[in-house]
């Protein structure tokens, strides 16, 4: 008999084993990915047994507007925060993106402000933009934006059930060192680890090529990647090809996607479109004598709206009527707009997007010519768009990614991957430097100081990857300074919104005393050397500097040599994950290229290579020790200053204070709501036959009486009281009226309770009547169970049955509104005990098997000749098999007992 017995009492299920299999999934911890855009965040999300997939906001869309809003005290984010923004456009805080990471002077925040210039924006103790909101409160980008992505982890949590902290998050490509940085400052604000910060195409590259990878061979495809977005527009040649790897000890051959080419435009995007239609519609208001519109900043923010909808709806049809309500002065206000109107708007658009697109087939050295085209994002759905598009890469655009998603769903498979806990298909993904970075460094050449340029990472160069550069003329105290190199490629208008050009001044101390440590006749010099690292997001790090010298030792030399390698060893062991061999630290993480040797591993300040002299073969060898010291190295950032421990502290602070005030909100709102919805539905049910019969008059008046103060109370002054007091007075009202709930549930599930229990007795009935033959005495070939067994189940079953057919009589012998006598608990108590008996026989026979006949006794008299030829002409009989016992009759049922409704929960 097969039972699946699931509870549920008062809103509250009990299924059997719930706790196990709660237990099997929160061992591991799931990872998320934020594809965080001007306009708007998706989030995505993968966790133990759950594929890859995107996660719901609170109104069910799988999208949310990245705006959050201030409004008497109450915070909002998403749909709610734009429908503040209409009526107070100061108080709702969007296009956050284009200000992370930027001094108050850049020429991108001071297009921000002309664009929305109701905001009051001033500069910030470190230099950044900062809004001053209504209470004078003030906020950075990198706090508004940690808010929102904070919101977004707040989904998923809610999506997977326990909390998350590790995300991968999507950044534009041509974000810069200080834009990088202030992207997972915002990050560690919302409570997130960054796994890393992934270029938005390489994303969208990553999502197209893991459903593709069977079609990735040793033979290189190419396919362009074009994202038109709100703010900016990218375009991205990938390479697709298999490459040998060597991971743990084996080489294996997997499949590759490497950005070789990429194109950007700033400022070219979905929202200059709607600012330009927006001032088409301001100006056809100003036409007819509508009044200044431009003062009024409800006004603008509702022709925002109206001029993005109209955009929208111009993609799929030719016309369309711009039409707000009360736009100024109780003033309606309607334009019929073409698309023709919005491409003459435009016009000098188009062509930025073929700029976008050569560039990054000319940045790829001419590669990936007649390249499969892919489009992404919002914008690239405007016709003009597709044409010029098409136009310019000479091939007709594929929509076969999803838009909107692709993005999410390629940095959540990232985060997959580099998260513990999860295995997924290989796929190396190999990014590209899009800003060339530089050492610059002076030294003394005749008598003259001359300043020396070596270039680290050059134009395209992928990465992740190390690199090391040797200083092998300095005898002394040094510094040099980490730039952007030239940035010939880089259109004039770009130029101006990468901003200072100065990275870093690293000061090395102690250089003099590192050499005179190192120094000896067989000791040689092999100079400075500074290690780099660019990780993964993108982010330039100086990962140590150390003096290295190579001593030779003869064999005589051997103990000398032994005690240098111990301690070089040593060194290793408490230095930096950089201190490796110096073969191993030079190399790159993937072998370069021909065209990239000039800049791939090791940078030398002089070309001059040491001939090593010749033994003669009757000498010994000499050994070569390496010998490395630790150089002070002190980096001071040039541009844009990080956040100091304590400003971070303190943003921190202003953060937690909001959530607490959230968390405090909407616990009362919680409390309020469910006092009412309480109050309402008991003054409802206590009227009905079925509930008003299971309690007494006198308890029906006073349930009235309580629920009819509750409600005046409410709606007099009671909206203004604390969260405490709405629990006080829903607790008193549930306190009466348990009771009528309970009888109430007990009285409607009873009957399904009872057939459930006449159907188990039925069942164990038959499986009774069955298992009598499996008895010693019924059948000696199946002896199963024991006569003692079959009398207690019988006994068990007798029992029941008794008690069923008494605790009936005399619950039907009482009015509804007595105590209860024949509950539905007991009944699934006696199901229980019933099942365990029939459960136990049921093992029992299952593992029974018959016992073997007893072999025959060996002849010992030996067979004649002609015994032994008859023998072995009889055929071979097979003996008879031992009847297989009969199966006893059980019907496998799944006995349920009723489901509760989600009614009280209190008893």
């Amino acid at each position: 008999m097969k039972m699946a017995i699931t509870f549920k009492m008062y809103g509250v299920v009990f299924p059997i084993l719930l706790s196990l299999l709660l237990s099997q999934e929160t061992d591991a911890a799931a990872v998320i990915s934020i594809d965080y855009g001007s306009e708007w965040i998706k989030t995505g999300i993968v966790s133990p047994g759950v594929p890859m997939e995107i996660v719901l906001n609170k109104e069910s869309k799988r999208k949310t507007p990245a705006v959050v809003a201030f409004r008497d005290e109450v915070r909002t984010f998403g749909e709610d925060a734009v429908t503040v923004g209409v009526k107070f456009p100061k108080n709702s805080y969007k296009y956050l993106l284009d200000l992370l990471g930027k001094p108050y002077d850049h020429p991108l925040v001071q297009a921000y402000r002309e664009r929305f210039p109701y905001y009051e924006i001033v500069k910030s103790e470190r230099g950044t933009p900062e809004f001053v909101h209504d209470d004078n409160t003030r906020f950075t980008p990198e706090e508004l934006v940690a808010q929102l992505l904070a919101n977004s982890k707040e989904f998923a949590e809610i999506s997977h059930g326990q909390p998350i902290s590790e995300c991968v998050l999507t950044i534009p490509g041509y974000f810069n060192q200080a834009e990088r940085r202030a992207m997972k400052e915002a990050a560690s604000l919302a409570g997130l680890n960054v796994l890393q910060l992934i270029n938005d195409y390489t994303a969208i590259a990553i999502n197209y090529g893991i459903f593709r990878r069977k079609e990735i061979n040793e033979t290189a495809w190419h396919t362009l990647f074009f994202d038109m977005g709100s703010a900016s527009t990218k375009a991205a040649l990938v390479e697709y090809k298999t490459v040998k790897t060597k991971e743990k000890g084996y080489v294996e051959t997997v499949p590759q996607l490497q950005v070789i080419g990429v194109g950007f435009d700033r400022t070219l995007g979905g929202l200059e479109m709607t600012l330009r239609l927006r001032e088409h519609l301001i100006k056809a208001w100003e036409a007819n004598g509508g009044g200044d519109v431009r003062a009024s900043p409800r006004a603008m923010e509702k022709l925002f709206r109206e001029a993005e909808r109209v955009k929208i709806v111009l993609s799929a049809n030719t016309e369309h009527y711009a039409q707000i309500e009360s736009l100024l002065d109780d003033k309606d206000f309607k334009l019929q707009v073409t698309r023709a109107d919005l491409e003459g708007l435009c016009s000098d658009l188009w062509a930025r997007v073929s700029n976008v697109i050569h560039r990054a087939i000319s940045s790829a050295g001419g590669a990936g010519a007649g390249a499969k085209v892919i489009v992404a994002g919002g914008a690239s759905r405007v016709p003009a768009v597709l044409e010029a598009l098409k136009t310019a890469a000479g091939v007709d655009p594929h929509k076969s990614i999803n838009a909107d998603e692709a993005a999410t769903l390629g940095a959540v498979y990232r985060a997959a991957s580099l998260a513990t806990g999860y295995k997924v298909a290989a796929l190396n993904v190999r990014d590209a430097v899009l800003l060339p970075i530089q050492v610059v460094f002076s030294r003394q050449v005749d008598g003259n100081e001359k300043l020396i340029r070596r270039i680290l990472f050059g134009p395209m160069n992928p990465y992740p990857q190390k690199k090391v550069i040797t200083f092998n003329k300095h005898t002394d105290d040094f510094s040099f300074n980490v730039n952007y190199a030239e940035l010939d490629h880089i259109p004039s208008n770009e130029l101006e919104n990468i901003g200072t050009l100065n990275l870093t001044q690293v000061v090395l101390t102690g250089v003099n005393d590192a050499l005179n440590k190192n120094a000896g006749d067989n000791v040689e010099n092999k100079g400075i050397k500074a290690h780099f690292n660019m990780d993964d997001s993108g982010i330039l790090n100086l990962v140590n500097v150390e003096f290295v010298a190579e001593k030779t030792v003869t064999d005589d030399e051997d103990a000398d040599s032994t005690l240098s390698k111990i301690g070089s060893t040593i060194s290793k062991l408490f230095g930096s994950d950089s201190e490796l061999p110096e073969k191993l630290e030079e190399k790159s993480e993937e072998q370069p290229q021909e065209a990239e040797k000039n800049d791939t591993a090791k940078v030398n300040e002089t070309t001059t290579e040491k001939q090593n002299a010749t033994e003669p073969e009757s000498k010994p060898k000499p050994k070569i020790v390496v010998l490395k010291e630790p150089v002070n190295a002190n980096e001071q950032i040039l541009n844009l200053q990080p956040l100091s421990p304590d400003q971070f502290k303190t943003s921190k602070t202003k953060i937690n204070k909001l959530n607490e005030i959230d968390r405090k909100r909407i616990e009362r709102e919680t409390a309020l709501n469910n006092l009412e919805a309480f109050v309402v539905d008991v003054q409802m049910k206590v009227d009905m036959e079925e509930y008003a019969e299971c309690v007494t008059l006198e308890e029906i008046e006073v349930i009235k009486k309580l629920c009819s103060e509750v409600s005046d109370w409410l709606y007099d002054d009671g909206y203004e009281a604390e969260t405490a007091m709405f629990e006080e007075k829903l607790n008193a009202v549930k306190e009466k009226t348990n009771q009528m709930f309970y009888k109430h549930w007990e009285h409607r599930e009873r009957p399904d309770a009872i057939a459930a229990i006449k159907s188990v007795l039925n069942n164990s009935r038959e499986f009774l009547k069955s298992a009598k033959n499996y008895t010693k005495e019924a059948s000696p070939e199946r002896d199963v169970f024991t006569d003692v067994e079959i009398s207690l189940l019988e006994k068990k079953i007798d029992e029941t049955k008794s008690w069923l057919d008494k605790s009936v009589a005399e619950q039907n012998a009482l009015k509804k509104n007595e105590d209860v006598k024949l509950t539905v608990e007991s009944i699934r108590e006696k199901i229980t005990n019933l099942d365990r008996e029939v459960k136990y026989l049921l093992n029992k026979l299952k593992i029974w098997r018959p016992k073997k006949p007893k072999k025959m006794e060996n002849k010992t008299e030996t067979p004649t000749e002609s015994e032994k030829t008859e023998d072995q002409e009889k055929p071979v009989e097979e003996p008879e098999k031992s009847e297989e016992p009969e199966k006893v009759a059980v019907e496998e049922e799944a006995t349920e007992l009723p489901q509760l409704d989600n009614e009280h929960s209190e008893l």
